[in-house]
């Protein structure tokens, strides 16, 4: 029997999920959940990385006879180290908007399809080379991306898993190292870069426990946990805070359509190419709810639902991408703004802004799902749709009738358990992620969507095209 404890860090919450693996039989649960607020310090948006630390430790105290653990968390954002390991500053989030002017700066230096070329990542504001960039911090010994950051606190490891170090747009994909001619562009030493390890090794020990680098980026644990059959062309969609909609490839595409179609290439745990394009989730429904909880309007996310049910259905459409959603606060009002900046009017009801969000995500969906074709010459019969948007059945039958396609939902659990199998692999317990894929196929709760109002989503789907797609999006 082995015992791993899974942390699995989201935008809004962090999680200690405790499993065990017995006879082939896995089971678990959550030992504990803590909040992850974000907080201003020196005028910038952080992660309050000394209290998430604190919560770590604390859900290691609370379990007994752990073999390993591990981290998962977003892509992209890091910490910096000093000379004597000491973190100079809290992690900056990425929704901060320090970068809003770097991709521009970056473009006078090295051209966009030379830049795509060499990293193959979906080009984002976001993304560490033009956090890098816009960095003040000019003394870092080290740089680490989050989930390693929470290693090294642990056991002293400075090194990079190769699934977090592929979204920060300065990552070789085919020779899995660091592209030097990339980061140069941040003005920032070479010596910063930590060494690139493999998903599912083990980094060092804390407290006699095994601390296993996982694929600290979410996305590739979900990944590892799609339960997809033998014979068909699956796609996937591991859909929470984010939503990341893709299919695995053996090698990644580089080509000036797959960068101007905004797709990303990133490393999965299991060496094949994650081909996939980055969409808002379901941060827009978690920041309108809070929104309305501050006016007093204290929905429930079935409420929420319910009144989007009742709401005329393809009314109003919104790009969930588009830069003016990004950033937290006033979400009622930017949707009325974006609608009737767009001539479409201004949503009269809460239920209306909220079917607003649900359709303007389901046609995305479709959106991307049909560029990923495209470029991949690959034409998809069912989606996995992974995480915590299984529970938004709403969300689910929406994305099986606008891509007329069987929606597979489950695991909810699908990061956590990614992470778990990681860990078994790195443990010896498993042989690889197909074999993990196979146990959880044959343990967890699957629903499956099928198309029931395709045609109506088909003859509006162009009409949401236009507004779902702006390509003025981009600061």
């Amino acid at each position: 029997m082995s015992r791993v404890l899974a942390f699995d860090f989201g935008a809004s919450t962090g999680r200690a999920i405790l499993a065990e693996y017995k006879n082939g039989k896995l089971s678990y649960n959550e030992v504990h959940r803590f909040d992850n607020n974000l907080v201003k310090k020196d005028g910038l948006l952080c992660w309050d990385f000394d209290y998430l630390l604190n919560e770590v430790k604390k859900a290691i105290d609370m379990c007994e006879n752990v073999d390993s653990l591990a981290f998962d968390t977003w892509g992209v954002d890091y910490g910096m180290l000093d000379k004597d390991g000491k973190l100079i500053s809290l992690p900056v989030c990425y929704r901060d908007d320090r970068t809003k002017n770097e991709v521009s700066k970056v473009f006078e230096k090295m051209p966009d399809k030379k830049l795509y070329s060499l990293t193959g990542n979906q080009i984002m504001a976001i993304n560490t080379l033009f956090q890098l960039c816009s960095e003040k911090i000019n003394n870092a010994d080290t740089f680490i991306f989050m989930p390693d950051l929470f290693a090294y606190f642990l056991c002293g490891a400075k090194t990079a898993e190769q699934t977090i170090a592929s979204t920060s747009q300065m990552l070789d994909l085919e020779n899995v190292k660091w592209q030097k001619e990339v980061f140069n562009l941040t003005g920032k030493n070479e010596s910063i870069l930590p060494p690139i390890v493999k998903s599912a090794t083990q980094a060092g020990e804390y407290k006699g426990i095994k601390v296993i680098k996982v694929a600290g980026h979410d996305t590739q644990c979900a990944v590892c946990a799609m339960p997809a059959n033998h014979g068909e062309t699956p796609a996937f969609l591991s859909c929470g805070t984010w939503s990341l909609i893709g299919c695995e490839n053996d090698e990644p595409i580089l080509t000036e359509k797959s960068m101007n179609d905004e797709l990303s290439n990133e490393l999965g745990a299991n060496g094949k190419i994650n081909y996939l394009k980055n969409i808002s989730g379901l941060w827009l429904i978690q920041e309108i709810r809070r929104n309305f909880k501050s006016e007093g309007k204290k929905y429930s996310y079935n409420d929420m639902e319910q009144l989007a049910r009742g709401a005329k259905p393809f009314e109003f459409f919104i790009d969930p991408d588009d830069s003016s959603f990004a950033a937290p606060g006033n979400m009622p009002e930017k949707i009325c703004a974006f609608c009737e900046k767009t001539g479409q009017g201004k949503p009269e009801s809460d239920g209306a802004m909220i079917r607003c969000i649900y359709e303007s995500l389901a046609m995305k969906y479709r959106f991307a799902i049909e560029q990923i074709e495209e470029n991949t010459g690959k034409k998809f019969d069912v989606l996995h749709l992974l995480g915590g948007g299984t529970k938004d059945g709403f969300l689910c039958q929406m994305t099986a009738d606008s891509l007329n396609m069987d929606v597979i939902a489950g695991p909810t659990e699908a990061t956590a358990l990614g992470n778990i199998v990681l860990q078994l692999i790195a443990l010896g317990d498993i042989k690889n992620v197909d074999e993990g894929r196979e146990i959880i196929k044959s343990s967890e709760k699957l629903t499956t969507y099928k198309s029931e109002n395709a045609g109506a989503f088909a003859s509006n789907y162009n009409l949401s095209l236009i507004h779902i797609s702006e390509p003025t999006r981009r600061s």
